[in-house]
C-alpha cells in the first residue's frame, strides 16, 4: 500500500517552493522550487507560473494541498474574476501616507488596535486599499474582489471562475486591517471605507482550522492555506511560551497566544494564527544587512567577520552600533539611520564586529520583550542565525540557552501539515518529529543591553 502525501506550498516574495510530505510523519519526500520576478508590485499570473514549473510531478503525488504566503499582499480582481491591477506586496510602502489617514478614520491608535488587532504598517492591506482609491479610483471602482496571495493561489488550484468561491484562513486574515481578531471575523464596512464607496467587496470565507476549504477539478482536497509567518509557526509546531527569533532581511519575534493582542504603539501586530488561536509579532526592518554592512566596511567575508566578532570584548569595549540603518519599525523610528557611541582611538576591528553582532542581537531582544512573555524556549530560524557569531553571542544578551533550528522550508512544512489535518479531519493538526535544533548556551551579558539601552533611549529625538 502507498504511502498518502501532501503537498505544502510557500509562495513567497522571492519564490515558489514545493515540498511534498508524508502525511503520517512530516518526512520530506520531494521538492521544487521556481523563482518569482523582483519588484514591490507583481502580477499574480507569475505566481502562478511559478507554482506550475515547481509544482510540475509533486501536486499530482498529493492527497493534499495547503498554501503558504507572503502577508498583506493586496490582490484585486473585476467581477469577472480578472487581475484589475499588479498586486500590492507587503514591501510595498507607496500606501505610507495612508497609515495615519486608517487610524485616524478608527479613532486613534488605541481603537484602531482594539478593533483590527494592529495599528498597521505600510504593508497591511487596508492602506494599499485606500491608496489604490486616493490615486487610481478608476480601479478601485472596478474592484469587486479582493483577495491575499495565498487565497489567490488556492482559489485557483480549486479552478476558480468569477469572484465566486475564494476562502482564506483566520491567520492571513487578521493581517489584512479589515478583520477582527477579537470578533474573529471580517469588518466589510472598513473594506468598503478604504476603497472609498458604501458596498464592500467580496472577501473570501473564513475557513476554520483544520477544515476542507474547497477541491481541485481532480478532486484533491485543500487546506484553508495561511499568511507565511502563521505557516511557519505550524510548521515549527511551537507551543506556549516559546519565542521564535527569525532573521533574515528583516528580523521577526513571535509566540502563540491565548487571547489576542491590541497594542496602541504599533510594536506588536495582533495576528490570528493558523490552529485558532493568536500570533503576536514584532518586526524590525534591519536584520542579517547589520551584518553584511558591517562586514563590508571591515572588507572581511562571513567567516571572518564572525571570527572577529567573537574574538571581539563583550560589549566591544564599550562600543555600541544602534542599527537603524534603514529606519525603523520596532521601535518606530521610520527616518533614523544607525549611530556609533564609544567610538575612541582604541577601537579594534574585532569590537567593531562585535558591535555590530551585540547591536543585531539586543535589537531582536527588545522584540522579544515588546511580546511581553517571558520565553521558555527562544527558537532561532533564518539566514542570520547560521553565523557563528550570532550563535555563540545569543545566550549572553538573550539571557537564556538559544536553540538554534536546522535550516528548513518550514513555511511550506506548515503549509503541507495543515493540508494533512484537512486530509484527516481530525481536532487538532497531526504530531510530527520536532524540527533539529543545535544548543547554545553562554553566561549572560546585561552590560551589553544597559549600553544598547541607554543608547537606544538618548537618540529618541534624533
Amino acid at each position: 500500500m502507498s504511502e498518502t502525501l501532501v503537498a505544502g506550498i510557500d509562495s513567497s516574495t522571492q519564490s515558489t517552493k514545493v515540498l511534498l510530505v508524508r502525511a503520517s510523519d512530516g518526512v520530506v519526500v520531494d521538492q521544487a522550487s521556481a523563482p518569482h520576478p523582483n519588484g514591490t508590485s507583481v502580477h499574480p499570473d507569475a505566481w502562478w507560473e511559478a507554482l506550475q514549473q515547481a509544482g510540475s510531478g509533486l501536486l499530482e503525488r498529493a492527497s493534499a494541498i495547503g498554501v503558504g504566503g507572503q502577508q498583506h499582499g493586496m490582490v484585486a480582481l473585476d467581477a469577472s474574476g480578472e487581475v484589475v491591477r499588479d498586486a500590492l506586496l507587503w514591501n510595498d510602502l507607496r500606501s505610507a501616507p495612508q497609515i495615519s489617514t486608517v487610524v485616524e478614520h478608527l479613532g486613534g491608535p488605541q481603537a484602531c488596535a482594539d478593533a483590527i488587532g494592529s495599528v498597521p504598517a505600510a504593508s497591511f492591506t487596508v492602506t494599499k486599499l485606500r491608496w489604490m482609491a486616493e490615486h487610481e479610483p478608476e480601479n478601485a471602482a472596478r474592484t469587486a474582489a479582493v483577495l491575499l496571495p495565498h487565497d489567490w493561489l488556492t482559489w485557483k488550484l480549486g479552478g476558480g471562475t468569477g469572484n465566486t468561491g475564494m476562502t482564506t484562513d483566520h491567520g492571513d486574515a487578521s493581517g489584512t486591517g479589515y478583520y477582527s481578531p477579537a470578533r474573529r471575523d471580517w469588518i466589510p464596512e472598513l473594506a468598503a471605507w478604504a476603497l472609498g464607496r458604501e458596498t464592500a467587496p467580496v472577501l473570501p470565507r473564513l475557513v476554520a482550522p483544520g477544515a476542507v476549504a474547497g477541491h481541485t477539478p481532480n478532486g484533491v482536497p485543500l487546506s484553508a492555506g495561511t499568511g507565511d509567518n502563521m505557516a511557519a509557526a505550524l510548521g515549527l509546531a511551537i507551543a506556549s511560551g516559546e519565542v521564535v527569533v527569525s532573521i533574515g532581511t528583516s528580523g521577526t519575534a513571535f509566540c502563540i497566544a491565548d487571547t489576542e493582542c491590541a497594542d496602541p504603539t504599533g510594536s506588536v501586530s495582533g495576528f490570528a494564527d493558523a490552529t485558532g488561536h493568536y500570533l503576536p509579532l514584532v518586526c524590525t526592518i534591519n536584520a542579517s544587512r547589520i551584518l553584511s554592512v558591517i562586514g563590508g566596511l571591515l572588507g572581511v567575508d562571513h567567516d571572518e567577520f564572525a571570527r572577529l566578532a567573537f574574538a571581539g570584548d563583550v560589549g566591544a569595549g564599550g562600543l555600541t552600533l544602534l542599527p537603524y540603518l534603514d529606519g525603523e519599525r520596532t521601535p518606530n523610528r521610520p527616518s533614523a539611520t544607525g549611530v556609533f557611541a564609544g567610538l575612541t582611538s582604541g577601537a579594534t576591528r574585532e569590537n567593531l564586529a562585535r558591535a555590530a553582532v551585540e547591536s543585531l542581537l539586543c535589537s531582536l531582544a527588545d522584540a522579544v520583550d515588546a511580546l511581553d512573555v517571558k520565553p521558555t524556549r527562544v527558537l532561532m530560524i533564518g539566514g542570520g542565525s547560521r553565523n557563528p557569531a550570532v550563535q555563540q553571542l545569543a545566550p549572553g544578551v538573550f539571557g537564556q540557552s538559544v536553540q538554534v533550528l536546522e535550516p528548513g522550508e518550514y513555511v511550506a512544512l506548515g503549509a503541507a501539515r495543515q493540508a494533512a489535518w484537512a486530509l484527516s479531519g481530525a481536532a487538532e493538526p497531526p504530531i510530527w518529529a520536532a524540527a533539529p535544533f543545535q544548543e547554545f548556551t553562554g553566561v549572560p551579558t546585561p552590560v551589553v543591553r544597559a549600553q544598547y539601552d541607554a543608547l537606544r533611549d538618548a537618540t529618541v529625538g534624533w
